[in-house]
């Protein structure tokens, strides 16, 4: 189905609205939805700038694609018309403070004010883990304010704050994989830092458990991987299971900052900046004091088994088992 203009959505009765539902998490976001008895018969409405970058989405049952800047002040008011819910997936990993600011603070903050005007309530919103107004990085910060603009408006709302998120097509063991594959040591910054890796699919579930559970309204979850790895151990994966293991050499602090300061000068997206070096003094790991995976029902897929399965040349049709079997 080609993308529509934002105007056919208000014919759209009661649909879910999809913001960054092109991207990583938003395919397999609405891969879920539109599995059979997920979602209510409902439709979900995914606008973008860029139509070409969703055309797989085409061809799922219930999703339509609109052409839209959800950035624009004259569309996100019209897109909210008739939504059932907002699932917010919009982030950005690097950037400057006023790039941030406006997709992880000023985005939250016209949704907000855009749904009270439609009078739609449901909002999900994935933020993560570490997010907080005093945190060290300027991306945890902005998440932190996100947050707290959504909170503050009033709406049936439900924070989801994910760990680092793995699966196929990810920018993270795909990346490292791919960096293995060409050199023959691996300088890694922040090597000591500790996450707790979830698979995109358990994400997914949880988000569209969230939209059909009302009692999920008003909480935070955390959602962590049930393995706790350091950044080189993450490392040292994706090059065990993509077949191209590498030395890593950690590097200290000086160090680690110069690298990072050098790969924001490169062209393309940075693998790492000095941003992200902050971000990394928070373990991203769950703190237990919030509600997370298994509290959904979810019983989460750990990266030693699903990372096999994309990264190792031949065996990526063995995630079509994994997930029906993560299903049952």
């Amino acid at each position: 189905m080609p993308p529509t203009s934002p105007q056919d959505t208000r014919a759209t009765p009661g649909h879910w609205l999809v913001l960054g539902g092109t991207g990583f998490v938003g395919r397999a976001l609405l891969d879920t939805l539109c599995q059979p008895g997920r979602s209510d018969g409902r439709r979900a409405v995914v606008p973008t700038r860029r139509p070409g970058a969703g055309r797989t989405l085409t061809t799922l049952p219930m999703v339509d694609l609109v052409s839209a800047d959800i950035h624009a002040d004259a569309v996100v008011p019209g897109l909210r018309a008739g939504a059932a819910g907002v699932v917010n997936l919009v982030a950005i990993l690097h950037g400057s403070e006023a790039q941030f600011e406006r997709v992880h603070v000023a985005l939250p903050r016209r949704l907000a004010a855009a749904c009270r005007a439609a009078g739609v309530r449901r909002v999900v919103h994935v933020s993560a883990l570490g997010a907080a107004v005093d945190a060290p990085s300027r991306y945890l910060r902005s998440k932190g304010r996100g947050e707290a603009v959504l909170r503050e408006a009033g709406l049936d709302l439900t924070v989801l704050r994910p760990s680092v998120i793995f699966g196929a097509h990810d920018r993270l063991l795909n990346l490292f994989a791919q960096l293995q594959r060409l050199a023959p040591v691996v300088p890694l910054a922040g090597a000591d830092a500790r996450f707790q890796p979830v698979w995109v699919c358990d994400v997914a579930e949880a988000i569209a458990r969230c939209l059909a559970q009302p009692q999920t309204v008003g909480r935070t979850y955390e959602l962590a991987g049930p393995e706790t790895m350091t950044l080189a151990e993450l490392v040292q994966a994706a090059g065990r299971h993509s077949g191209h293991p590498r030395p890593i050499w950690p590097l200290g602090r000086g160090l680690a900052r110069l690298q990072a300061g050098l790969m924001e000068w490169l062209p393309g997206e940075p693998l790492m900046t000095r941003d992200n070096l902050d971000s990394m003094r928070v373990p991203n790991v769950a703190s237990g004091d919030l509600p997370g995976l298994a509290e959904l029902g979810i019983r989460p897929q750990p990266l030693s088994a699903v990372a096999p399965t994309y990264l190792a040349p031949g065996p990526v049709a063995r995630l079509d088992g994994l997930r029906a079997h993560h299903r049952l």
